[in-house]
């Protein structure tokens, strides 16, 4: 089997098991059905869904939390050549905490557009934007694996959330 091929399958596994987090989150109290899952090595070193109203700490989306789990794991501050997977685009908090653990990768399922504003406080820029600001070239990100599936869970471009469930607008 080819190189490419290989990382193609293994990426949708691990999207998947990204996916089977964030809709472990659903209907918990204090979560979003948001999933990450960080891979190193081809292992899965970390994995959370959002935790922020659970833990009362903003910075507890799914990604940071499986950053922190990942690095206690492997008993370091980087995470130069893991691969983030992620079932929504990371936000501008994530995106620059993956700069600071060094993340080799970053593949994310639904994209800014499949899911209603209010998940991202910056909406003109998204990772790639914010990658390339820092001048990281070194990392790289991709989008749009299982976006349908990822977005199902959330809000919608269209929908009309109600206030309570609002965020960042």
């Amino acid at each position: 089997m080819a190189e490419e091929q290989r990382v193609a399958i293994d990426d949708e596994r691990y999207m998947r098991r990204a996916l089977a987090l964030a809709l472990s989150a659903e209907g918990k109290a204090g979560t979003s059905p948001i999933g990450c899952v960080i891979v190193w090595n081809g292992r899965v070193v970390g994995e959370a869904h959002n935790e922020v109203g659970m833990r009362h700490d903003p910075s507890a989306h799914a990604e940071i939390v499986a950053m922190r789990r990942a690095c206690e794991s492997l008993e370091r501050d980087d995470l130069r050549g893991a691969t983030l997977y992620s079932t929504l685009q990371p936000c501008g908090m994530c995106s620059m905490a993956s700069i600071w653990a060094s993340v080799t990768r970053i593949v994310y399922g639904a994209r800014r557009e499949d899911v209603h504003r209010m998940y991202f406080e910056d909406r003109h820029l998204d990772v790639g934007d914010i990658l390339r600001d820092a001048f990281r070239d070194d990392s790289r990100a991709e989008g749009g694996l299982l976006a349908a599936e990822c977005a199902a869970p959330l809000w919608k471009p269209e929908d009309e959330p109600p206030e309570d469930a609002q965020a960042n607008i």
